[in-house]
């Protein structure tokens, strides 16, 4: 174990009770995605930057994303700036996102209220503490670590607040690269502590494509007693259901031991209807599928293949009631991700931390890939190497949410010792 990390060690078990104090602080402040019907990040980022205020990054940014759906109608990314000793380096970029999810049913909240963090044993409960607020006050406490170790990095480090993950990240890092180009080279790196396992052997290097489809179905509503006068929408919706699962899973069955799981997904995820008696056949049903398809497949293949499944669908029910052609079927696109080329086995920001995480923690990584779903496929865009790291429990969304002490101090020592190694 070097001199380096023994430093490091100590420093961050000093900053011990400070980190846990920031982190209970911010989780405190709710921060549910507007899109979830919440208020946005604003007063969150407001805390953020009230308690860096006075640390010596060398430069703080704020940037905001108009949205009208917000507090203060806007969607704030901060951008908190140390810079290292080699300008043409390029920088170490550390992602992590401001907004979580809503707590669901509050009666399942049986430790603690969502907002209203409680420290039971080794363990800080509360919505949002390990999505994402383990790893962010994480990696502002491993740079508050060499700050006050007076250690400057070789590259510049760039801890990016962000908003919108939990939606698309529109508002966020997509914001950032689209309106900010200046800001991103590809000698960059980019480290992405928002996915990884219980003992932080996992690094993931690789995404699936993602597809979210909404299925609209349209039949012909009309009483229970007198089917034939209708068409029932949840039966056109349940045998399109079927037929898209069937095939798909059937024809993109390749499988790549790279991920896990190593085969694409097609899952029904949501569903709603109109018919609200048990005597009506509805006219409207409609149901979301989430695909995570593997890379050495299309998505404009896919959605190819479903048109014909819908095209089959409507030639077995098509009838005609009243001058009306039924059933229609339209699809909306909820969200659409193209997975980009993995980040390369051997690119600098996984050899080092390989090596950190072998020589400090004593863990053999397992590199592969997910599901899909972190700023990591942003970079990976622009030809940035990211990866994506840290030690939960995933737990993330649920109820109970929590983080382990234990993995916020060890992961802000692993963040610190890997911005001085790269």
């Amino acid at each position: 174990m070097s001199s380096m990390y023994e430093s490091i060690s100590r420093k961050v078990d000093e900053l011990r009770n400070e980190i846990i104090n920031t982190l209970t602080h911010l989780i405190s402040i709710p921060a549910v995605n507007p899109s979830y019907g919440g208020e946005g990040e604003l007063e969150k980022a407001n805390a953020l930057l009230e308690i860096i205020r006075g640390w010596p990054f060398d430069e703080v940014k704020r940037i905001d994303a108009p949205d009208r759906r917000a507090k203060g109608g806007v969607r704030p990314n901060i951008l908190a700036i140390y810079r290292g000793k080699d300008e043409s380096a390029g920088k170490l970029w550390i992602v992590t996102h401001l907004d979580v999810v809503p707590p669901g049913d509050l009666s399942a909240w049986t430790v603690t209220k969502p907002f209203e963090p409680k420290i039971v044993g080794d363990k800080i409960y509360g919505r949002g503490t390990e999505d994402n607020g383990q790893s962010l006050v994480a990696s502002l406490y491993a740079v508050k670590a060499l700050m006050e170790l007076g250690i400057r990095p070789r590259r510049t480090v760039v801890l990016a607040f962000v908003s919108d993950e939990e939606a698309g990240s529109d508002y966020g890092i997509k914001y950032l690269m689209s309106k900010h180009p200046e800001l991103f080279d590809k000698k960059d790196q980019a480290l992405v502590p928002d996915a990884g396992n219980s003992d932080g052997s996992f690094i993931e290097v690789a995404e699936k494509s993602i597809l979210w489809l909404k299925f609209k179905v349209y039949g012909k509503q009309t009483h229970g007693s007198t089917p034939h006068k209708g068409l029932n929408a949840h039966e056109v919706a349940i045998t399109l259901a079927n037929l898209l699962k069937n095939l798909l899973i059937t024809k993109y069955s390749i499988r790549d031991a790279l991920y896990e799981p190593p085969e694409s997904t097609f899952e029904i995820t949501m569903v709603s209807g109109t018919a609200t008696s048990p005597n009506i056949v509805p006219g409207y049903h409609e149901f979301v599928m989430d695909s995570r398809v593997l890379p050495q497949y299309s998505l404009d293949e896919v959605l190819r293949d479903i048109g014909n499944a819908i095209n089959l669908v409507k030639a077995m029910y098509h009838r005609k009631i009243e001058n009306e052609e039924v059933p229609r079927i339209e699809v909306e696109t909820i969200q659409r991700l193209d997975a980009p080329k993995p980040t390369p086995t051997d690119a600098e920001i996984v050899k080092a931390l390989v090596k950190v995480l072998r020589e400090t923690r004593g863990i053999e990584p397992k590199i592969g890939g997910i599901g899909g779903g972190t700023f990591a496929a942003y970079f990976r865009m622009l030809e940035i190497p990211a990866v994506v790291w840290s030690t939960i429990d995933e737990v993330a969304h649920q109820p109970n949410e929590y983080t382990k002490i234990t993995n916020l101090i060890n992961d802000t020592k692993t963040i610190a010792t890997l911005i001085t190694t790269i």
